[in-house]
């Protein structure tokens, strides 16, 4: 059995393409985000993970319906249980915090890129079924 991560996260997408970062000293893609504080509700941990890690604001959708759990990207061991949130940018990202690298990906991007599992596994394809990505994202 696998420790659990739980995490928050926000799928924010503009023309076709996905916003997705990396972290410092990692390879792995995944959707801007991270844990909760024990005190904070998921939404409220999401406003903070992503003024923290993109120094801007946020302005959520309805969450993502699904249960999005697969192994977790950076830490060998664990998987990583998400919610997450189709939303909106309040400002222009910038990599901060453990950020190292951000990038707008289409379809093409999506299929070049190393991409955490979650992300690839489960994440595009919930995003294809809610007509938020073209069916391309996934192929």
């Amino acid at each position: 059995m696998t420790d659990v991560i739980r995490v928050v996260c926000a799928a924010v997408i503009e023309g076709g393409r996905l916003l997705v970062v990396r972290k410092r000293g990692t390879t792995a893609f995944m959707l801007p985000g991270g844990k909760p504080e024990p005190v904070e509700t998921p939404l409220d941990a999401l406003h903070r993970e992503i003024r923290e890690e993109l120094g801007c604001g946020l302005i959520p959708g309805s969450e993502l319906s699904g249960t999005f759990m697969d192994a977790a990207a950076n830490e060998q061991g664990y998987s990583v249980h998400a919610r997450i949130w189709p939303a909106r940018l309040d400002g222009t990202p910038r990599a901060a915090a453990e950020i190292a690298e951000l990038r707008w990906a289409g379809a093409p991007d999506l299929a070049a890129l190393p991409l955490a599992p979650l992300l690839r596994g489960q994440v595009l394809a919930a995003l294809v079924r809610a007509g938020l990505m073209p069916q391309a994202a996934v192929a």
